[in-house]
């Protein structure tokens, strides 16, 4: 009886190990070595949600939190969280850079105008919102192309990607991080204290 005992928990405590291990290797952070980034985001042009040619260059200087958004998804609601943080944090130099995508499920359907609405109504979503892409893939984006250099691409949606304010990619927090997340947090706050410097 003992060692049946024995055997349910050491398999118990395995499975809670690898589950561990999961969550780390396949969501929460994952950073870039300072050695290793490369390129600025701040160097790409793209399109508005709208349709208008827009240069990223425009936020060089800002500390950016990227996210492909969609806006049928269980994750939707983390809407509210990232404009409650962006709000919060622009005065200091915190912009959010929205991106829609229908690649998990065709949980983005909508158009331009449909995506805006939902945004504005929904959620008085204020950051800026750009084209709807692919984020993953050989046919993703020039944007998510730079993101994903170094660090896995978007797993689902509201996969959230942290940049310096030279455009440089710092870390990949997986979509169930919510914007309010500690750890987000923090080191959205260790890039707006040095660039405070």
């Amino acid at each position: 009886m003992k060692s049946s005992l024995f055997i349910i928990v050491s398999v118990a405590v395995i499975a809670l190990a690898a589950g561990v291990l999961y969550l780390r290797s396949h969501g929460g952070v994952q950073e870039v070595r300072a050695g290793e980034r490369s390129g600025s985001l701040y160097d790409i042009k793209t399109r508005t949600l709208e349709g208008e040619a827009t240069d990223l260059s425009d936020y060089r200087g800002k500390v950016a939190l990227v996210v492909n958004l969609a806006s049928k998804c269980g994750l939707t609601p983390q809407y509210e969280g990232l404009e409650k943080l962006y709000r919060e944090l622009a005065p200091r130099g915190f912009v959010i850079l929205g991106f829609p995508s229908n690649d998990f499920m065709g949980q983005e359907p909508g158009t331009p105008e449909e995506i805006r609405q939902f945004c504005t109504t929904r959620y008085d979503v204020t950051f800026p919102l750009f084209e709807k892409v692919k984020v993953k893939g050989d046919d993703k984006c020039e944007v998510y192309s730079l993101l994903t250099t170094h660090l896995k691409e978007p797993d689902w949606n509201f996969t959230k990607y942290l940049v310096d304010p030279e455009g440089k990619v710092v870390n990949r927090f997986s979509p169930r991080t919510k914007p309010d997340d500690e750890d987000l947090r923090a080191r959205i706050e260790e890039l707006l204290a040095v660039d405070d410097e």
